[in-house]
């Protein structure tokens, strides 16, 4: 654990350092004083920009947390034998993973209302928006997660006299979550990035914020960095606590 903190920490710091030389060897005019906490102008900036991280995350949290239960959904539809649930699986699967994410997102901000003569806020949007496109990317990892169980404990539990939904929430799901939990957390820190095209639709998350930074400072250069690394320093520690939830199952 501390090795990985370790080089996180070291892939931070050659950034930065990379950051400054370039900043050093180019003719670029730099503005640093709008994005620095040791002046009145650059404080209220980063105040403004950081303004946007609760947006971020709990968008991200929500989304993730809905399309996690939609793709258990999907994925049990998969490992059935019913030939209608395996079709409508394949189908939704195929669909969904064909639509880009900020497609998804403009049709469901702007198309959707029409449709359910309903009004979405931007943040409405975004959850439902991300959540779709998520769920067959998770349906997948949970199917590849429920094959990997082996099969002798599934026919064990139907020895005993468990239902299909017995055997699935007793034995396969437990370990199937344990083994793709690396790949939730991979899931997770994609979230976080394309929560960002959420701000297309005017969400005041963490890009939102920036592109309004940009617009009244004039100064893209220092704040889209700045962006770069707010979003570096959320994902490792994302990283970080999903390692270390890793390691407490596979020890429990």
């Amino acid at each position: 654990m501390n090795f990985n903190i370790t080089k996180n920490m070291k892939i931070f710091i050659i950034l930065l350092t990379f950051l400054v030389f370039v900043g050093c060897a180019s003719n670029y005019q730099w503005g640093w004083y709008v994005i620095l906490p040791n002046n009145k102008i650059g404080l209220s900036n980063i105040e403004f920009l950081i303004g946007g991280l609760g947006y971020t995350i709990i968008l991200s949290v929500i989304s993730i947390t809905i399309a996690i239960i939609l793709g258990l959904i999907v994925s049990v539809a998969s490992i059935t034998k019913n030939r209608t649930l395996n079709a409508i699986n394949i189908g939704y699967t195929e669909i969904v993973r064909a639509i880009p994410v900020l497609v998804m997102i403009l049709w469901v901000y702007y198309g959707l209302p029409v449709l359910l003569n309903l009004n979405f806020t931007a943040f409405t949007a975004g959850i439902i928006a991300l959540s779709i496109c998520e769920s067959p990317f998770i349906a997948e990892i949970f199917r590849s997660g429920i094959q990997a169980v082996p099969k002798g404990q599934k026919e064990a539990g139907s020895s005993m006299g468990m239902s299909f939904f017995q055997i699935f929430y007793y034995i396969t799901l437990p370990q199937a979550v344990r083994i793709i939990l690396p790949a939730l957390g991979n899931q997770f820190v994609y979230m976080l990035k394309m929560s960002s095209l959420v701000s297309i639709i005017g969400l005041n998350e963490l890009t939102r914020k920036a592109n309004e930074l940009v617009v009244s400072q004039y100064r893209p250069l220092e704040i889209y960095t700045f962006l770069v690394l707010e979003y570096l320093v959320l994902i490792l520690v994302v990283s970080f606590l999903v390692r270390r939830l890793e390691k407490k199952l596979r020890v429990s």
